[in-house]
Order: structure tokens, then C-alpha cells, then sequence
């Protein structure tokens, strides 16, 4: 089984090499590999990535400009050739240990896709508005989808391979979460979720989603309940 990593990357200078060396640490009875698009970075971290550029288990995406991470997802998936696909942030917010336990979670199920939960599991250094934020989007998930999720905005999404390549995806920045949650719900797949680890980080040290985002993760999620 191929693991197909997609990093999204913008101006991820101070983290992009250790969760790279931490990916490069994981057991090499995982077979993977790494999809890294760089949005437009002008920090200096395409200069980091020119360096993996010899790696044949890395393939490398550079962008003229900054479109958003939903933009850069789409290439990622687009240029992926594994049996699954999962979604890796270039910060240190989430553990690659845990990409194990999504994998396990499959145990031969079809039409099933695996959520790392943040909330089922341990985190640290959530800012209250995140917390909120993120409880809030996911309580109006399950209601317009009937489900019970506890983490729907959660990094660690692990999908079928040709599952996330088929998809029509339109979202651009961080609407992408709410756009490919409801589209997965919509299509009949079930998700499971999992508990993963979680160390998260302040706007002075890098995030970059804000509470504008999440009037548009609203947006998206009715928009997509009642749209195809």
C-alpha cells in the first residue's frame, strides 16, 4: 500500500524541515510518499524545498503566486498516486506518529474515510477561539448531516486514493475542510474518527486561518447540503 503525503506549504521557513525530518523518521515499512506544494511562499522556504528536489519519493509543486491551501490541496491530490492520501500541515501543530493510527482504523473497510479528532485525543495551546470555533463548526455539521463528529475541521484526514482524486473540489483557502466534509457525507462514504495529538500554535508564530474563515466554513457547509 502507497501513502501519498500532500504538505501545503506558505511561508513555513521555521517548520517545513523538522516535520519533514519527522515524516523521514517514521518506520520505513510505510510506504509513502511526499507531495509538497508551495503556495507562492517568499520567505525563504522555497529555498529549504529546492533541497529535497533529488528525492524520488518527494515530489515538489512550486506555485507563482499564493491561491490558498484549498488551491494547493487540490494540486497535491491531483499529482498523488497512493492506494490512500492524507493531509499534512507544514507546521508542527499534529504528530506523523498518529498516521498510523488513521491507517489502522481502516482494517479493510469500504467507503470509509478516517478523521484524526483532536478533541477525542490530547491537545495543547488551543486558543479559546479556536476551541469555540471549531466546536461550533462541527456542531452545525451534525446537524446538517446527521452525523456525530467531534473534530470536522480537524488536518488529519485520511481518504481512498482514487476516492479524493475523483472529487470536483471548488474551495481555495480553509473553506476546504467543510467543503470536502460535506461532499464525503453527501457521496455515502462514513467517517470514523480517531483520537491524534495536537500542539497549536499562535498567529505571532505562524497560523494563518482567523475567525473570517470560519463565517466561511458556514457558508460552505449550507452551501454544500443543498447544492451538489
Amino acid at each position: 500500500m502507497l501513502l501519498s503525503i500532500v504538505i501545503p506549504v506558505y511561508n513555513e521557513k521555521n517548520t517545513v524541515s523538522d516535520i519533514i525530518k519527522k515524516i523521514d523518521s517514521l518506520p520505513t515499512s510505510l510506504n509513502r510518499e511526499l507531495i509538497i506544494v508551495d503556495d507562492g511562499s517568499t520567505d525563504g522556504t522555497r529555498e529549504i524545498l529546492k533541497s529535497l528536489e533529488s528525492r524520488s519519493d518527494v515530489k515538489l509543486i512550486y506555485k507563482e503566486s499564493n491561491s490558498g491551501k484549498g488551491d494547493s490541496l487540490k494540486l497535491g491530490f491531483k499529482n498523488s498516486k497512493g492506494d490512500y492520501v492524507i493531509v499534512q500541515d507544514a507546521d508542527l501543530e499534529y504528530e506523523p506518529e498518529d498516521y498510523f493510527k488513521l491507517l489502522e482504523a481502516i482494517d479493510g473497510k469500504d467507503n470509509t474515510i478516517i478523521y484524526g479528532s483532536r478533541f477525542m485525543g490530547h491537545y495543547e495551546e488551543m486558543s479559546p477561539l479556536h476551541y469555540y470555533g471549531n466546536k461550533f463548526l462541527t456542531s452545525i455539521t451534525n446537524i446538517l448531516y446527521g452525523v456525530a463528529l467531534s473534530d470536522m475541521e480537524t488536518c488529519y484526514k485520511l481518504f481512498p486514493g482514487n476516492f479524493i482524486r475523483s472529487l470536483n473540489l471548488k474551495a481555495n483557502r480553509f473553506d476546504f475542510e467543510p467543503e470536502i466534509t460535506a461532499k464525503v457525507l453527501k457521496s455515502g462514504y462514513k467517517i470514523i474518527e480517531v483520537p491524534i495529538r495536537y500542539y497549536g500554535r499562535k498567529h505571532s508564530e505562524g497560523k494563518k486561518i482567523t475567525w473570517k474563515d470560519g463565517f466561511n466554513a458556514i457558508y460552505s457547509l449550507v452551501k454544500y447540503k443543498f447544492n451538489d
